[in-house]
């Protein structure tokens, strides 16, 4: 089942590797949220290609692609749209704002008030925004792709627990290896121009929906992602563990990891893969912990190395 996917998966490597060098693991991060219906926290320093990354990923998919340069003064309504009063018609019009996109990057999230990026929660959850009493429904697939500069801390501000949860992974994008940078040299040095992407073929989006959709979890994969997920609930070095939404999200996304990988059901090796990436971002250390200098990242890995498979009897 997951073959069409898998194929899939290749032929948009090839084609964004004409103007990307690099960032495989982001785009497999990417293209496991577009089939699990999921959203991306990417950071990264400047000057990587975040940007044009999100973008490239959203020609070849072929998805509708709008960027929110987030900032202090950006209001919520700056988001979601808002109704204006239309002197020809003599009544109340919508205008739709950035959000009525299939893929919204929202660039720099963390330099907005915590006011303006609750504007996404409903969205980001529901599918959905309401304006002065009337909802209206976003368009199917919606992803949002928001960024975060780690160097900055002036001017910045936290993101709170309800947003992050509503993440399902966290990508860093770190700068290219010595050889990959080389390439992107060599790259730029034959055709400095941006590179434009048309898509792949028509109903991309369904093809990587159905196979994911069709995958098979065994009731041992269910079990193995209740655990790793209860296990961050009882880890004395964790206040805060993984939501119910996150073993949720965790099984979505397995299956998304398994459809790319070319199978029609999901192994352990699946759940391990996406987790590391799922979790650490939804953890909430204790300050005895942070002092330690314990990151929620090798917890993580402590968690997923001890908990074990349980097969079923006779299996």
């Amino acid at each position: 089942m997951g073959t069409g996917s898998q194929d899939l998966y290749q032929r948009v490597k090839v084609e964004i590797s004409r103007s990307i060098i690099g960032y495989e693991d982001i785009i497999e991060d990417f293209l496991i949220c577009l089939s699990a219906g999921g959203h991306i926290l990417l950071e990264g320093v400047p000057g990587i290609a975040k940007t044009t990354l999100a973008k490239t990923l959203s020609d070849v998919v072929g998805l509708t692609f709008k960027r929110i340069q987030f900032t202090q003064d950006l209001l919520p309504a700056d988001i979601t749209g808002h109704y204006f009063y239309n002197q020809k018609q003599q009544e109340f019009n919508f205008r739709k704002g950035p959000i009525f996109s299939n893929i919204v990057l929202a660039d720099e999230i963390n330099r907005a008030p915590t006011k303006t990026q609750s504007a996404l929660l409903e969205a980001m959850e529901e599918k959905q925004v309401t304006v002065e009493g009337t909802t209206f429904k976003l368009e199917e697939p919606f992803l949002v792709i928001a960024t975060i500069n780690p160097v900055e801390h002036e001017g910045v501000y936290v993101l709170p627990e309800a947003q992050l949860d509503r993440f399902m992974v966290k990508s860093i994008m770190d700068y290219l290896s010595v050889s990959d940078e080389l390439r992107l040299l060599a790259l730029k040095n034959r055709d400095w121009r941006a590179q434009k992407h048309r898509p792949l073929g028509e109903n991309i989006y369904q093809v990587f929906l159905r196979d994911s959709h069709s995958c098979r979890a065994d009731t041992s994969i269910l079990t193995y992602i209740r655990d790793v997920v209860h296990a961050t609930r009882v880890n004395d070095k964790i206040v805060l563990g993984a939501s119910p939404r996150a073993g949720e999200q965790i099984l979505y996304a397995s299956k998304a990891a398994a459809a790319l990988a070319g199978r029609d059901y999901v192994i352990p090796d699946d759940v391990k893969r996406v987790a590391r990436k799922m979790v650490p971002h939804r953890l909430t250390l204790s300050l005895d912990s942070e002092l330690d200098g314990i990151s929620p990242k090798s917890i993580v890995e402590d968690i997923l190395s001890s908990v074990e498979v349980v097969r079923p009897q006779g299996a």
